[in-house]
């Protein structure tokens, strides 16, 4: 499958695309939203990571990101969370399966063979998008939501070469730490834990992962947000940064909740804050 623009949509004086491809790494179809800005090419871009039972189109259709990436000359690129489709193992449950791929490669069945959401997002989906886009390679960050908050600090974490700037709204931030995490690491990863330290970015940043890679990581935070104490749990995120001496800003904010109008408060401040960095 080449490369299809399924939609295409002119929003605050850029270009707006939802696009599918073949990847090689989930061995499916797979899609993403990408936006451009008017500006003259190449230009800085962001990968956005969404969180559980979301698609491409949640950031998309709701974070109102695009007028603070115009004015900015960034360009945003949010996948979907998971393969899909026919022959695609799943799960009842909405925090395992499809939607809620965790940004880990499986190493057990049955999600194995699709379930490589590492791989896809750092080299299927940054290829496509650096071969198809006037996007200037060196110059991306990430960011994300709840589980595409752990992805975004882990994947960026775990890939420094990649990207030049994180942040996180609301991020799972030690999933070996919390039910969400610990069913998708032993669904996914299987029953050793030390493979589940490789994706858990309170641990990562401990063993110093960020040291002179990051000179600051921005994660927002809302105190009213339902799954703030069971499964966020940012203070560990907190207590490993001050370990190593590794500047965050973790922004706690008053009354938001785990909801896209938490993010798109927030937001334009997020794009900044890899703009100033790209």
């Amino acid at each position: 499958m080449s490369l299809e623009i399924l939609q295409q949509h002119r929003v605050h004086g850029g270009t707006l695309s939802y696009r599918r491809h073949a990847s090689a790494a989930t061995g499916t179809p797979m899609r993403f939203s990408v936006f451009l800005p008017p500006a003259e090419g190449p230009v800085p871009w962001v990968v956005w990571l969404s969180g559980l039972t979301c698609t491409e189109d949640n950031f998309t259709t709701k974070a109102g990101a695009y007028a603070a990436a115009a004015r900015l000359g960034l360009a945003v690129v949010a996948p979907d969370t998971s393969p899909r489709g026919e022959g695609v193992a799943d799960d009842p449950a909405y925090d395992l399966g499809q939607g809620a791929g965790f940004y880990v490669d499986a190493t057990e069945a049955p999600w194995a063979p699709r379930f490589r959401m590492e791989t896809y997002v750092t080299r299927d989906l940054i290829e496509v998008v650096r071969q198809s886009c006037p996007v200037d390679p060196a110059r991306l960050g990430v960011f994300g939501h709840s589980m595409g908050g752990h992805g975004a600090l882990t994947l960026a974490l775990r890939h420094p070469e990649l990207f030049k700037s994180v942040s996180a709204f609301a991020p799972i931030c030690s999933p070996t730490r919390c039910d969400w995490g610990r069913q998708a690491f032993n669904a996914y990863l299987g029953e050793d834990q030390a493979a589940w330290r490789e994706h858990d970015a309170a641990l990562l940043l401990e063993t110093g992962a960020a040291r002179g890679r990051f000179d600051d990581i921005l994660v927002d935070q809302g105190l009213a947000d339902s799954f703030l104490t069971a499964q966020l749990k940012p203070e560990l995120l907190e207590a490993a940064a001050e370990k190593v001496g590794q500047k965050l800003t973790l922004r706690r904010q008053e009354g938001y909740d785990h909801s896209y109008f938490f993010m798109t408060s927030f937001i334009e401040d997020h794009l900044a804050w890899h703009a100033a960095r790209l």
